[in-house]
């Protein structure tokens, strides 16, 4: 089977259709949730280990048996439709904020109105080179891909200049 890495770059559920991950039954993109139903046992192995990727690079440590040089704080920010965030509560540490949604696609393809969202925001440690971050919107692209099922999964990073997490941290604080 391959890597998450190998198949990440350029995923798309085509692609996961025929090479045997997703059944070209799922529901459609902007549909529902895909369930386990429509997974082969490839595609649940493989959502199964994006999410362990994801969160080994949201939260991971030497406890987790992964070891990051983790220089500066990030928040990553997802914008998730309430009946679909339940694909994502195996995170922990995650701020969730009911929002409003007015989405306008220019292709009209993805467009919502008054749209019923969550909010997720989860602060993490990013190292040189943005590559942690890189990696997260990999393995959502695979999660997106085979649960959560948006036409567009919106993410967005951007970096902490100071939070309460690192001044306990560095200061002690009990």
């Amino acid at each position: 089977m391959p890597t998450i890495e190998t198949i990440v770059r350029q995923i798309n559920r085509e692609e996961l259709i025929a090479n045997g991950f997703l059944l070209n039954t799922a529901p459609l993109k902007g549909g529902g949730t895909i369930s386990d139903e429509f997974l082969t046992e490839k595609g649940k192995q493989l959502l199964q280990q994006a999410k362990d990727m994801l969160f080994a690079l949201l939260f991971g440590d030497a406890e987790f048996n992964a070891a990051f040089e983790r220089d500066h704080r990030e928040l990553l920010s997802l914008t998730v439709p309430r009946i679909k965030v339940d694909a994502l509560n195996f995170m922990k540490a995650t701020t969730e904020i009911d929002a409003l949604g007015t989405w306008q696609d220019p292709k009209g393809t993805a467009s919502d109105s008054r749209a019923d969202y969550i909010l997720m925001e989860i602060e993490y440690g990013e190292v040189q080179g943005e590559h942690i971050g890189e990696d997260v919107i990999s393995a959502l692209k695979v999660i997106n891909n085979l649960e959560v099922n948006e036409k567009i999964l919106y993410a967005r990073m951007s970096e902490i200049e100071q939070s309460m997490l690192v001044s306990q941290k560095l200061m002690k604080i009990q």
